[in-house]
């Protein structure tokens, strides 16, 4: 069973508005709940996702937006971060 959660919530993730557009990094493009306005934009009829988000909307925004606003809300620190110009210069490793 867990399995199979893993794999519904992979594919959950693949088609996922907010991880489209966390690397579209399109000029102008909104940051703040992105994933979710680019679900609302398809399911209202948006014609150009690619031109204002820098990413295409999923198949079935409807399906997705759930997800997307719960990614989003606990992003939200980092988006907020992000428009004010904040950058984080991290590095990892041993």
């Amino acid at each position: 069973m867990n399995k199979l959660l893993l794999v519904a919530l992979a594919l959950q993730l693949a088609g996922c508005a907010t991880v489209r557009t966390l690397d579209a990094a399109k000029p102008g493009a909104p940051v703040v709940y992105s994933g979710t306005r680019l679900d609302l934009y398809a399911m209202n009829g948006g014609c150009c996702a690619k031109d204002r988000f820098g990413a295409e909307a999923p198949s079935y925004p409807g399906v997705d937006l759930p997800a997307s606003a719960l990614l989003d809300t606990l992003l939200l620190p980092l988006s907020l971060f992000t428009v004010i110009g904040v950058s984080f210069q991290a590095t990892g490793g041993l």
